[in-house]
Order: C-alpha cells, then sequence, then structure tokens
C-alpha cells in the first residue's frame, strides 16, 4: 500500500510540473503577428525658428539624421525602414520597424551641440500633436534694471 501511494505522489507531481510548464510556455508567447498591416510611425521635427533666423541649415540637419540614425544595430544602414524627408522648415522621419520619438528628440539635441546652438535652442514636445518636436528658443529674462541703481 505505501508502494501505490508513492507512485501515486509522483504521477501527481510530475503532472503538476508539466501543467506549470504549459502554462508559462503559452503566456510566454509573443501574438502571431499580423501579415500585411505594417504599422508605420511618423515623427516630423519643427524646426520653423531656427530656420527663419538663419541659425540652422534644414538640409545639413536631414543629412545628420540620414547619417546617424541606427536600424538594427548599424548606423546610417537605413534601408527601406526608415525615410527621413524634409519640407521648408521641417524634418519628417517615416519609419516601419520599432523606433522611440525619445531617440529622435536624443539626435536632435546632438545636432544642435555640433553646430553650437544647443545653448539657444530647446527640443519640445508639441502641444497639438503628439508626433511633433518643436525648435524654441529658451527664454531669457532680461535683467538690466538691476545693476543700474
Amino acid at each position: 500500500e505505501k508502494k501505490k501511494e508513492k507512485n501515486h505522489r509522483r504521477r501527481r507531481r510530475r503532472h503538476n510540473t508539466f501543467r506549470a510548464k504549459d502554462y508559462l510556455r503559452a503566456t510566454n508567447m509573443a501574438p502571431a503577428a499580423k501579415k500585411g498591416s505594417k504599422k508605420i510611425q511618423s515623427f516630423v521635427v519643427d524646426c520653423t525658428r531656427p530656420v527663419e533666423d538663419a541659425i540652422m541649415d534644414i538640409a545639413s540637419f536631414e543629412q545628420f539624421l540620414t547619417e546617424r540614425i541606427k536600424v538594427g544595430g548599424k548606423v546610417g544602414a537605413l534601408g527601406d525602414a526608415v525615410s527621413v524627408s524634409s519640407d521648408k522648415n521641417s524634418v519628417t522621419v517615416s519609419s516601419e520597424s520599432a523606433m522611440s520619438k525619445r531617440y529622435l528628440k536624443y539626435l536632435t539635441k546632438k545636432y544642435l551641440k555640433k553646430h553650437n546652438v544647443r545653448d539657444w535652442l530647446r527640443v519640445i514636445a508639441s502641444n497639438k500633436d503628439r508626433n511633433v518636436y518643436e525648435l524654441r528658443y529658451f527664454n531669457i529674462a532680461e535683467g538690466g534694471d538691476e545693476g543700474e541703481e
């Protein structure tokens, strides 16, 4: 009778372990991707103010992004996954693969630092559209009246 009980416990233990493994395997699986539907992300960097003041060249900014954006861990190999285009005052980055908006902000700040305008310009998310960054001037308060007493 002890032998039967021991075998019964073994079977139960083995059965429970198997069920737990199946459960873990089922919950960790990635959902199946739908074929034919590619989600294209589009981000815009609005450079209206610095371009109008001739502080920044939109073509050089577009070239900088084309050279620096990483796709699959490789710099400059955009291929068909990412496209960079520019209008009169803005640069648009469209991506079929996953790309964060924060990465575009990082590259924009890097460009501003390289061209020594980071002290006057900042990169801000637009209030109107969530996929748009704007380049704005820092608001520096004039303090000329304090020294003349």
